[in-house]
Order: structure tokens, then C-alpha cells, then sequence
């Protein structure tokens, strides 16, 4: 199946120059900010090292005058001490230069790290719903490609066009007193070329930034083609040509993109390059036609025809280096609008919106109907839900629907359905890894909005069906289950017990410290239902949970295995709120209380005789599953 043909990208509309050139100075002051930040010494070594290099190429055009003179004038004396100013002019240049280089490459290493820093610190602040918005994980995307390198690169570009404009202003004063107009000619012979590497640099921008999409597709499909999760599936169904043609073609598809943008580039900017070689040559033969006429001293002729030359370089350099900041600011834009995002109001549009549109599911309740149940007394003990719906932005399926329920503390409640039924959303919501659409989840009669995030997810203990299985030894793949207890050995061991995982430790050669999983040298590979058993033995690591929710973690486990886990877990969390989700019935009939959720709402509720009783959907699917066993 070949990926959709691309879109073709949709210009914005051009903001006026103005407010263009403001935003570009924001983007300056804020990137050097953020150098400053990563070094404030190194950064003001960058600005003198700029300052110095400056003065230094204008001071050498002005030795190799006073040289040529003097030899013209047959000073041996002179000749020699000229030649030793010269000399030791062109060390401290390339002295400039290289602790330039060395300052550059210090001060980028440290600004990479605190902004890889930053962004990984934001994403941390990012609800669930970002990560699973294709919009706003491109907007991540866009920020992280080239973030450690751009800042540096744009400050560096902006000292450089300073030192650049110094270094002309030197040359254009030694250029003047030859002629007025050698000054102007050398000037706008660079502009057109600049202007064409300004235009390319936009269009290569623009390019990047929508194709993100399938730059991360791209990404994906080499994670599937070389990692050991997938390499079983690879092999067994034959999948490497499929995916692997799938990667050749989009990124052939990127490959001719950017051929064709640099090849286009490379044609007009050497071509209009050529005019500022064509003044060069007329104003060098001028000056040698003068020297020729006598009207121009050797030494003359010399110093301006070098200053013409690294004085146009010079100026090259500042509109080259114009272009460059324009371009790194394009980039900054990325970076900046990702860091500066509000991520409260990031998804309020898609959700007003969803408020705001009627349902195609019939009329909808009043959006105040939460707001006027019965008042939740304040000693309330439990989760509540109240009036729950709840859609992913931009979607128009609700996932859940005017779901109204209450668990009592200490309840144990076990939720069945169809896949896809909405049992995880719900779980999700319970724990505020999701906010509702519409309605208001309460815990112990206190909105979970008002909650302190960290209060609220120090009572939950949850183990999800697509657990982590992190590549790190055995006490941390627990441990990290209570992070502030990571340390505590004997709490490791329980919550191990607990969880089922004691005979996976006794196997192990080197016990807690033993590596798992294959991607480190000497980690030690699990099944999936030990794998499993890591997972339930992480989630007993928060002893002081109240709320424990298992969302189908024993799925590789064997129906007896699976049985006495769930005995187990019963036995461990008395008194304790707990919510499984299952499929395996003899588990299930273990709770308090059982919830059928179909297509989005709560549709039976009540114990295993009464739902089998009652002759619903719990009793269909009960029967079909039992047998099974016949």
C-alpha cells in the first residue's frame, strides 16, 4: 500500500516587514538569552574573540601596503619590521580563529544539553491528550529537529554580522580614499545573491515543516525495521519488504524534495554570485590600469585591491549572514512556539468545540445538569462520576456518554466490554491522564481539577495492559513503580512477592542487579508473562495507594496464573479501592461489584449472580466464555 501523495504545503499569509524585523529582533534577544544562561563567561569570550577578529583584517591589508611600499623604496629595515608586523598579525588571527572555533564548540555542547533539557522538561508537563494529538506531537517534532544546534548557530550569526560590519566599515574607509563609488559597486553586487539564498532558505523551512507528518512516519518505519520488539513479527510474516519498500519510497520522495530545492538554489545563487566576481575584476582592473599610469603607488594598488576583496567578502558576509538569521529564525519559531505553547489552552478549542457542536447521537443533556445533582457531602469516600463524556479532540465519536457512577471506598469492581467499549478512557479519566468533555470526575467529593496533581497520582496504583518494560536492571524495573522508594530494598522484594515476580528474581544470575531485557550487554531476556509479573510487582510498589486499578496486565498469563494473581491481589488490597479490567470471567466474578460498558455507557451494573440473573450482555458473554470450557 503505497502512503498518501503528499499535500501541497499552504503558504501563510506574509506578515508585514515590520513586524517581520520584529519578530526576527525577539528571536535574536531570546536566543542570545538563552546562550547567556548556558554561559554567561563563554558567551562574552565569543563577543570579544568577534570585536578582535574585526579589527585584525583590515590592520593586515594596511601591513602589506606598508610592506610593498618599502620594498618599492629599497628599506631593507623597513621591509623586515613591516613583514614581522604582518606575521604577527595573520598568528593572531588564526589565533582568533581558532579559539573562536573552540569557544563555539564549547559554549554549543553546553547550550545543546540545556535545551535538549528543556524540552524534555516541558514534555514532561504535557498532559496524555498531547502526546496522542498528531498536531501538537508535530509541533514536538518540529521543536526537537535542530534545537541544539540552531541557538548557537543564530547568536553565532549575529556576532559574525557585527564582526562582519566592523570589518567592512575598516576596509570601506581605506576604499574611500581610492573612489566613493568602489564602495557602492561593492555592495549591491552581493545583494542579489543574498536575496535568492533569503528565498531558498524560506522555502526549505516551509518544506521541513510540512512534510513533519510523514518525516515521523518515516522514523517509525526504521523503529519497526530495527528493533527487537518487532524483529519476531518481521520475520515470521515476512514483513521486511513491505515496510522496508515503504521507507525507500518516502524517503526517495524526501530525497527528490530536497534535490530539487538544492539544485535550484545552487544554480540562481552562483549565478547572481557572478556579479559580484564581475565587479571585482572591473574595479581590480581599474586600479591596475591606474597603478600602470603611475597615478597609484604598488603599494596602493595592493591595499585596495585586497581591501576590495575582503571588503565585498566582508559585505557578502553580512547579507550571507542576514540570510542565515533569517533562516535560523524560522527554526527559533519552532522552538519558541513549542516552549511558549499554553497547554491548558493548547486542547480547549477542540473541546469548546466539542461542547459547543450538537450530537449526531440525538439532543444532548443540559451542559449544567452536573452542576445540579445533589450536593456530594464533603466526607464522601469514593469516585464519583458525574454526568462523564468524553470525545478526543477533533473527533466526533464519543468514546463515552453521559456516564453517571459512584464507587464507594473500599469497593472492589471489576469493568467488562467489548474492545474499544471505552473501559481504558474510563480508566484514564479516574486517574485524570484525562479530562473529560463534559461532566466532572470527583474524589472524595472534591473535583480532581482542584487536586494537587502529585496528592492525586501518589493514591493511585495502576498497572495498564501495554506496560513498560524498561531496559534496566530488575530493581529499577520495580522500584521505578515508587521512584522516592527506589532505594528501599526490602520494599522491592514485597512488591516483587506481591506481584507475582519472586520465582523471575530467583532465576536471575545476579538477582535485583541483573539487567533485563537485550538491548545492554549482559541483560537477561523475559517471556511476556514475566514480563508481566515486573508490572503487577511495580504497581505493589506504592504501598500507600488506596486506589488500585489493574487494566488487563495478565494477559500473557495462563487462566489459573491469572486466577491467583487476582486471589492475591484481593488478599493484598483489603480495604482498598480496586478496579480491574478483564476478559477472563472466573476473575472477574471475584469483585464486589461488575460494570458492563457498551458503546460508550455504563450498561449494567450489579453483582456476577445478578448480572447473570438479569440475562444481559454479561450473561450472553459469560455463557459463550464458560463454554469454552466444556
Amino acid at each position: 500500500m503505497r502512503p498518501p501523495p503528499p499535500i501541497p504545503p499552504r503558504e501563510p499569509p506574509k506578515p508585514p516587514l515590520g513586524v517581520a524585523l520584529r519578530e526576527s529582533g525577539r528571536f535574536v534577544r531570546r536566543a542570545l538569552a538563552l546562550v547567556w544562561r548556558a554561559s554567561a563567561p563563554l558567551t562574552a569570550l565569543f563577543g570579544v574573540i568577534a570585536l578582535l577578529g574585526a579589527l585584525l583584517g583590515p590592520a593586515i591589508a594596511l601591513a602589506g601596503k606598508r610592506i610593498v611600499d618599502a620594498v618599492v623604496a629599497g628599506s631593507r629595515e623597513e621591509t623586515l619590521a613591516w613583514v614581522a608586523v604582518e606575521l604577527g598579525l595573520v598568528v593572531a588571527q588564526a589565533s582568533v580563529n581558532r579559539a573562536g572555533a573552540l569557544v563555539r564548540s564549547v559554549l554549543g555542547s553546553r547550550l545543546g544539553n540545556d535545551i535538549n533539557v528543556a524540552i524534555l522538561e516541558r514534555a514532561q508537563r504535557l498532559e496524555l491528550r498531547h502526546f496522542e494529538d498528531p498536531e501538537f506531537y508535530d509541533r514536538l517534532t518540529r521543536a526537537r529537529r535542530e534545537a541544539s544546534s540552531r541557538p548557537l548557530s543564530l547568536v553565532s550569526e549575529t556576532f559574525s554580522l557585527v564582526q562582519s560590519a566592523l570589518t567592512l566599515a575598516g576596509y570601506a574607509a581605506l576604499l574611500v580614499r581610492f573612489n566613493a563609488w568602489v564602495v557602492l559597486v561593492l555592495m549591491a553586487a552581493t545583494v542579489p545573491a543574498t536575496l535568492a539564498e533569503m528565498k531558498y532558505s524560506k522555502q526549505g523551512f516551509r518544506m521541513r515543516n510540512w512534510r513533519s507528518p510523514d518525516a515521523r512516519r518515516l522514523t517509525y518505519l526504521e523503529y519497526i525495521l530495527a528493533n527487537d520488539k518487532h524483529a519476531k513479527e518481521m520475520k515470521l510474516f515476512g514483513l521486511g519488504p513491505l515496510f522496508l519498500g515503504r521507507y525507500k519510497e518516502l524517503a526517495e520522495r524526501f530525497h527528490r524534495e530536497d534535490s530539487r530545492l538544492m539544485v535550484r538554489r545552487t544554480i540562481v545563487t552562483y549565478a547572481l554570485s557572478l556579479l559580484a566576481t564581475l565587479a571585482f575584476y572591473g574595479a581590480y582592473a581599474s586600479m591596475a590600469v591606474l597603478a600602470a599610469l603611475g597615478r597609484l603607488t604598488l603599494g596602493e594598488m595592493t591595499m585596495y585591491v585586497l581591501a576590495f576583496r575582503s571588503g565585498q567578502q566582508s559585505f557578502q558576509s553580512i547579507l550571507g549572514g542576514i540570510g542565515n538569521i533569517y533562516e535560523h529564525n524560522l527554526y527559533m519559531s519552532n522552538l519558541f512556539a513549542y516552549l511558549d505553547a499554553d497547554l491548558d489552552v493548547a486542547a480547549t478549542p477542540a473541546l469548546a468545540a466539542a461542547e459547543r457542536e450538537p450530537s449526531s447521537e440525538g439532543p444532548r443533556r443540559p451542559a449544567s445538569r452536573a452542576g445540579a445533582l445533589p450536593p456530594r457531602s464533603a466526607t464522601e469516600r469514593g469516585i464519583r462520576l458525574a454526568d462523564v463524556s468524553f470525545r478526543y479532540p477533533g473527533q466526533e465519536r464519543w468514546v463515552l456518554r453521559h456516564v453517571d457512577l459512584f464507587v464507594p471506598q473500599g469497593q472492589s469492581v471489576a469493568i467488562v466490554g467489548q474492545n474499544g467499549a471505552g473501559k481504558t478512557t474510563l480508566i484514564k479519566l479516574v486517574s485524570r491522564l484525562y479530562e473529560p468533555t463534559e461532566g466532572r470526575v470527583y474524589l472524595d467529593g472534591k473535583d480532581l481539577r482542584d487536586w494537587d496533581r502529585e496528592a492525586l497520582l501518589a493514591r493511585f496504583g495502576v498497572v495498564f495492559q501495554d506496560f513498560n518494560q524498561y531496559q534496566l536492571k530488575f530493581r529499577e524495573n520495580v522500584g521505578v513503580g515508587s521512584v522516592e522508594h527506589l532505594a528501599d530494598e526490602p520494599r522491592i522484594v514485597r512488591a516483587a512477592s506481591q506481584g507475582g515476580a519472586e520465582p523471575v528474581l530467583a532465576g536471575l544470575a545476579e538477582g535485583l542487579d541483573t539487567p533485563l531485557g537485550r538491548w545492554f550487554q549482559d541483560g537477561a531476556e523475559l517471556s511476556g508473562g514475566q514480563w508481566q509479573k515486573i508490572a503487577l510487582a511495580r504497581g505493589f510498589m506504592r504501598e500507600e495507594a488506596d486506589i488500585l486499578v489493574l487494566d488487563e496486565p495478565t494477559a500473557a498469563l495462563d487462566a489459573v496464573a491469572e486466577h491467583a494473581v487476582f486471589e492475591r491481589f484481593q488478599a493484598l488490597t483489603k480495604d482498598r479501592t480496586t478496579i480491574i479490567i478483564s476478559h477472563r470471567f472466573p476473575t472477574v466474578r471475584m469483585a464486589d461489584r461488575i460494570l458492563v460498558i457498551e458503546d460508550g455507557v455504563v450498561a449494567e451494573d450489579g453483582t456476577h449472580a445478578e448480572l447473570v440473573a438479569a440475562g444481559g450482555t454479561y450473561a450472553r458473554l459469560y455463557a459463550l466464555q464458560a463454554s469454552g470450557y466444556v
